[in-house]
């Protein structure tokens, strides 16, 4: 009889553990591929500069720009001109006739400064090509590098959302073996069926966002969507932002958008003048050569010349537009530098306020709060601890976690603008790999 017990205990504790396995299997979110071999932030970094198939546009604008300064300083091509045809001469009873033909080169001859100023022109548009090119490299760093800790802090989160919606998966199956007998414990296991709903939806949205960044990181670095990714543990360490007067000075000559609108501004006061000088017209000159043969022979040689006659100012239109842009590039270097400044100031505060937010806390105390999660686990089971301190506990750890790693991205974000907007590189940010 005993051993029949014993055989029915066995038969309940393996349906248990079956039910178990089968639940999780359904109820889990979708996560990471784990065969991904971690990769150290700073590397992915790298791998997605030089990878990232946009970087090819911004190389080739810069190739055409190279080809519009070539054609810039190039002359206009000489032309050949010829006749042919036949010569008839008549007088005093007499005629003769014979071949009439000239044959002449001319070059066009641009008036003074025009292609010095076209010149410049191309050279400027080189300088704007480089500048997007350098621009486009430090946006895409700055984003590589928040979209790998946002795939880091996903996976963090999804970890932690699932050890606690698993604790309390196991604590609601044991609830269930049991015959509740009154109105609180049927109470405290619809609470504790409730609070694991709502961690399991949380850990799917933390797995979704994981899913979401990788998609993104693998088309930045152009490989394909299918490619695992997994983040090694970062630890970042932030360093003091300088004064915001010495940022504004550094935004001054180091914003990429501001040298931008400076090289187009001079590129445009370039354009202004060359379209004044357009009113004086270009020349052709260029030698000649006439044979006539009409009984006597007549050769000519010589050189000739040929100007338009500036009757009409056809230019006047040009001139009233290039100066019209000169204005317009003048206001859009003005709009840009107070938005520059308001962007700087913004961010050294956002800045500021998260390393004084990170300050207050101490290193330990998402493991404290981890252990204590665990300890109030085993000691409710044995009933000593109430069913809200229990499931406060278990929220506070997960909402610790989730607080902590938001605080640390958006100094992160905040950090790598500051930077970008400035050219400063005060190590706002160092990471630091942790191999798990």
């Amino acid at each position: 009889m005993k051993n029949w017990n014993r055989c029915q205990l066995g038969l309940c504790l393996v349906a248990v553990f079956a039910r178990s396995a089968v639940a999780a299997e359904t109820d889990s979110p979708p996560s990471p591929p784990t065969n991904a071999v971690p990769v150290a932030l700073e590397a992915l970094v790298v791998d997605v500069v030089e990878h990232n198939p946009e970087l090819n546009y911004f190389r080739a604008e810069v190739a055409a720009a190279h080809g519009e300064r070539r054609t810039a300083s190039t002359w206009a091509n000489p032309e050949v001109a010829t006749t042919l045809g036949q010569k008839s001469v008549r007088g005093g009873g007499l005629s003769a006739e014979g071949v009439a033909w000239s044959v002449s080169v001319q070059q066009t001859i641009e008036w003074p400064g025009r292609i010095p100023l076209r010149k410049a022109i191309a050279n400027h548009q080189i300088r704007l090509a480089e500048l997007g090119l350098a621009q486009f490299k430090t946006a895409l760093a700055g984003r590589t590098r928040t979209l790998a800790y946002n795939l880091f802090a996903a996976q963090e989160k999804a970890a932690a959302a699932q050890e606690v919606a698993d604790r309390f998966q196991q604590l609601r199956e044991v609830l269930v073996q049991r015959d509740p007998a009154g109105l609180t414990p049927l109470l405290e296991t619809r609470i504790i069926e409730a609070t694991e709903l709502i961690l399991k939806r949380k850990s799917s949205e933390a797995a979704l966002e994981t899913q979401a960044a990788m998609l993104e990181l693998n088309q930045l670095r152009g490989g394909p969507w299918s490619r695992p990714l997994k983040m090694q543990s970062a630890r970042l360490a932030f360093s003091a932002a300088p004064e915001p007067d010495a940022l504004l000075m550094a935004a001054q000559t180091n914003n990429f958008e501001m040298q931008i609108r400076r090289a187009e501004l001079e590129q445009q006061g370039f354009k202004v003048s060359l379209a004044q000088k357009e009113k004086y017209p270009a020349f052709t000159v260029g030698p000649y050569f006439s044979q006539e043969r009409a009984g006597d022979r007549e050769q000519q040689i010589g050189i000739s010349i040929s100007v338009p006659l500036p009757l009409w100012n056809k230019t006047k239109g040009s001139v009233e537009t290039a100066i019209a842009r000169q204005k317009q590039a003048e206001t859009s270097l003005y709009v840009t530098q107070r938005e520059i400044e308001r962007r700087i100031v913004q961010n050294a505060l956002r800045y500021q306020t998260k390393l004084s937010e990170m300050a207050k806390w101490r290193p330990e105390s998402i493991e404290e709060f981890r252990k204590a999660a665990e300890l109030a686990d085993r000691h409710y089971r044995l009933g000593a601890v109430p069913i809200a301190t229990y499931v406060e506990l278990q929220k506070q750890y997960l909402e610790a976690v989730e607080a902590l790693l938001d605080t640390k991205r958006e100094a992160l974000e905040a950090g790598q603008e500051i930077q970008r907007l400035t050219g400063v590189d005060f190590n706002a940010v160092t990471v630091k790999e942790e191999t798990k």
